[in-house]
């Protein structure tokens, strides 16, 4: 991004992170966010919003340090939805669709896809898999355990390409503000 943190890019006149975030909250859902300790805007961006905020403090390790963080903000025998903030096309109706899916599904590991079925996220993990999302190293995220657990993992197709839409450079943003007109 060129020195510009994505996920303050504005979204319908509200911060990316903020927007994600009051979604999951729309979902029903007790929010738990993992933030970096040198991003101040992205804990103002937060502000006045019912959730739980985790310093990660060992960011450099990737994407499991988060993961490890937020964990441990979450309530033993709980699932988790672990819901990346810079999805700009996740919906509160997508979210609370996963979450309804796992009651009639309990032990599955539900992913989202594009429309297509290709892979992306959020993914909700049943609580069982507590300690093994806690044992994550690296910034490949989840990746091996899904690996393992493939006979588990059932797909949950989202409309279009939500599941998929990361924005990660100026020119991703400016042509999905081009596409969309956000």
């Amino acid at each position: 991004m060129r020195g510009a943190d994505k996920l303050l890019e504005p979204v319908g006149g509200v911060p990316l992170l903020r927007l994600q975030a009051a979604r999951a909250l729309e979902a029903g859902l007790p929010l738990v966010v993992t933030l970096p300790p040198d991003r101040p805007a992205r804990v103002a961006a937060l502000d006045g919003l019912d959730l739980i905020r985790v310093t990660v403090a060992d960011t450099a390790s990737g994407l499991s340090a988060s993961i490890r963080a937020g964990l441990g903000a979450v309530p033993e025998g709980r699932a988790v939805l672990i819901l990346l903030a810079d999805l700009p096309e996740i919906e509160a109706s997508d979210l609370a669709a996963l979450a309804a899916l796992h009651h009639q599904a309990p032990a599955a590991i539900l992913r989202a896809t594009s429309a297509d079925g290709r892979p992306g996220h959020p993914i909700l993990f049943p609580a069982d898999l507590r300690a093994d999302l806690l044992a994550l190293e690296g910034d490949a995220g989840a990746r091996t355990l899904l690996r393992r657990e493939a006979a588990r993992v059932r797909p949950v197709a989202l409309e279009a390409a939500r599941a998929i839409t990361d924005l990660d450079t100026p020119e991703d943003w400016a042509a999905w503000r081009a596409r969309t007109g956000r």
